[in-house]
């Protein structure tokens, strides 16, 4: 949810950021470690809803763009990506169910990566676990993301859900309202 996230734009600020983040980290995980990862000032956030069962089947549900955002808290999210042309859609998704396969990924979860404008992609992480924005894939599926996931666990299988093949079957839309509250008394 970016604590501890700091950008360097000189190396300079290297020092001082890490040690900042490091205090958060700690304050806000109760562990310092940190993850340095290279950063761009113009991407796009897409990110890959997988299935993988006990049997080894592991799919994609398609993806959901998140590039805009606040504090590095999604804000809109979206299916599908406006900017996806079917062939870089196609390699992303295979990057996506490649990665969860490669740890014998079983669940719902999400691969997530950074788009480049030169499109290149980046592997960002997986979530392990269904985010808030799984509605959007629900929608332009018609799948019940959480039965699966239920199911999946109980030891069915991916193939006994039908789920939709190449064909994006619609068009979805999230948006996530952020409030601040200011609460005071009069006496």
């Amino acid at each position: 949810g970016g604590k501890g996230m700091r950008i360097v734009r000189k190396k300079e600020e290297l020092k001082s950021c890490i040690e900042t983040a490091q205090r958060e980290a700690k304050s806000s995980f109760g562990n310092d470690r940190l993850i340095i990862e290279k950063y761009f000032d113009s991407c796009r956030h897409i990110e890959f809803q997988i299935l993988g069962d006990q049997a080894g089947d592991t799919i994609h549900l398609f993806e959901r763009e998140c590039t805009i955002q606040r504090r590095h808290q999604k804000i809109i999210e979206e299916s599908p990506s406006p900017v996806l042309t079917p062939e870089l859609r196609k390699k992303m998704a295979e990057t996506a169910v490649h990665a969860a396969k490669a740890i014998n990924y079983t669940n719902a979860g999400t691969v997530e990566f950074i788009l480049n404008e030169r499109n290149e992609f980046f592997f960002l992480e997986v979530n392990t676990r269904l985010q808030v924005e799984h509605p959007v894939t629900e929608m332009i599926t018609g799948l019940d993301l959480v039965k699966m996931q239920i199911e999946i666990a109980e030891g069915k299988t991916i193939s006994s859900f039908s789920p939709p093949k190449n064909a994006l079957p619609g068009y979805a839309l999230e948006c996530r309202l952020y409030a601040a509250a200011t609460i005071f008394s009069i006496s």
